[in-house]
């Protein structure tokens, strides 16, 4: 490796310019190397703003350049095809969530990663949070013991964004570009609605904290003034006998923010984690408990560390991967499965 990361972007719209690249611009030890996207101008436009020195409409030919790891930010339909050709280049990836659509992508990408010994990250921000760590650290330690039960719920404010009509709900984040709608809105690109918008984030977090496997789902969902859906409510079977509820909505009135609430309940107690009202509990059955002093603003959605995690894993100055490809696949799986029960209208099996 050379001493300063050699860095592609696959896809360079919306959330890539206001998110990825500035950060990782800002690392003296990250060349930002290559760029793709579609649109000649657009294209330009990234490589003048962050300093690229290749730039391609044609993702192979980015990846024939000398890459030491390659961004993933391409609509959710195409991160597989993008993340399996830079792992079998040999390069560490980071892919945008969700990581694939269906669960035999996303486990065929974790095996990829672990043969050619690559890390493979997914950008879940809210992992890195301190409060969702020191969840994680008490799940492991047995703060509730065998886990029995789980509700994992999330709501955005993203309707507009959902219903092609109005991106005015995100478009506060900035960037070089205004979000495509298309990449959310039309389910040929985006392959569902909510569940894959924004509950990768929550089903993300949650199989983080949480070491479970989901075995089978049943999910109704409804996408009322909209091609895709808004709202989600999914019952879960996990492997470990576990069962649980994961729900999603939407539609959160502006300027309101992100609700994802999880309560784990156990055969010794119960954790209680709330990014919206900023909340980490514990509550023992012998009477022990615990709870996490936080301050307002500590439950804000950021992303700058998973970019910069990823830097420090392939520089070998982190071991710490806490949205790792495992973790994304068992999101897809999740999520797969209930999308598959939405339309069969019966429980469906993880693959």
């Amino acid at each position: 490796m050379t001493d300063k990361v050699r860095l592609g972007f696959i896809g360079a719209g919306w959330w890539a310019t206001a998110n990825h690249m500035p950060v990782l611009a800002a690392r003296e030890d990250v060349e930002m190397a290559a760029v793709c996207r579609l649109g000649r101008r657009e294209l330009e436009a990234v490589r003048d703003r962050f300093g690229f020195r290749f730039a391609t409409e044609d993702y192979q030919e980015l990846l024939e350049q000398p890459l030491d790891a390659v961004v993933v930010a391409s609509p959710h339909s195409l991160h597989h095809t993008h993340a399996k050709a830079a792992l079998e280049r040999g390069l560490h990836v980071m892919v945008e969530k969700p990581m694939t659509l269906r669960a035999t992508e996303a486990w065929e990408l974790v095996v990829l990663a672990r043969a050619r010994d690559r890390h493979l990250l997914v950008p879940y921000g809210w992992n890195y949070k301190p409060f969702v760590e020191e969840a994680q650290r008490r799940l492991a330690d047995g703060a509730v013991g065998a886990i029995e039960y789980v509700m994992c719920h999330m709501a955005s404010p993203i309707r507009g964004l959902l219903v092609g009509r109005d991106v005015a709900d995100v478009a506060g984040y900035g960037g070089l570009f205004a979000p495509d709608a298309r990449t959310w809105a039309d389910p040929r690109v985006a392959g569902g609605g909510y569940g894959l918008a924004q509950m990768t984030h929550s089903t993300g977090l949650l199989f983080y904290v949480a070491p479970l496997r989901a075995a089978r789902a049943f999910a109704e969902m409804s996408a009322p003034d909209s091609a895709v859906e808004l709202y989600d409510a999914i019952s879960i079977r996990f492997r470990n006998g576990a069962v649980g509820v994961v729900s999603g909505a939407g539609t959160v009135p502006a300027p309101s923010g992100f609700q994802l609430d999880v309560r784990i309940f156990g055969s010794e107690g119960m954790l209680l984690l709330d990014v919206e009202r900023e909340r980490l509990e514990v509550r023992r059955r012998d009477g022990r408990a615990f709870t996490m002093p936080l301050h307002s603003g500590d439950g804000a959605y950021t992303c700058v560390t998973p970019p910069n995690r990823f830097v420090d894993l392939i520089r070998g100055l982190s071991d710490r991967n806490n949205s790792s490809g495992e973790i994304a696949a068992r999101s897809v799986e999740l999520l797969d499965a209930a999308y598959r029960s939405a339309v069969s209208g019966c429980p469906e099996a993880v693959e």
